[in-house]
């Protein structure tokens, strides 16, 4: 039975703020694995405001369920994920005026 997807986002964006390495997303993403989600989202942006490099390739590395990369429509953003090859990628606005 299909359960859905979650998005680890705010728990990247927690580490941020407390600018610590505790509340690693990775972390959470093993334990959402292991309650039987069906995909992991997390949206790297440009200025990598929440979700870091590390965390995408660790993410790939890690998971046994897919990972949904959501990234802009720039060429740094396809590049990155062309090298990751996430299970999908999600082109997604990084502005508000691009929605």
């Amino acid at each position: 039975m299909a359960t859905g997807g979650v998005n680890i986002d705010h728990i990247a964006a927690l580490r941020q703020q407390r600018g610590t390495k505790y509340l690693d997303p990775i972390d959470v993403a093993v334990l959402v694995q292991l309650t039987g989600a069906d995909q992991i989202s997390v949206h790297l942006r440009e200025d990598r405001r929440h979700i870091q490099d590390r965390d995408v390739r660790l993410l790939k590395e890690m998971l046994q369920i897919p990972l949904n990369l959501e990234v802009g429509n720039t060429k740094e953003m396809i590049d990155f994920s062309l090298a990751i090859r996430p299970n999908m990628v999600t082109l997604v606005p990084e502005k508000r005026e691009e929605n």
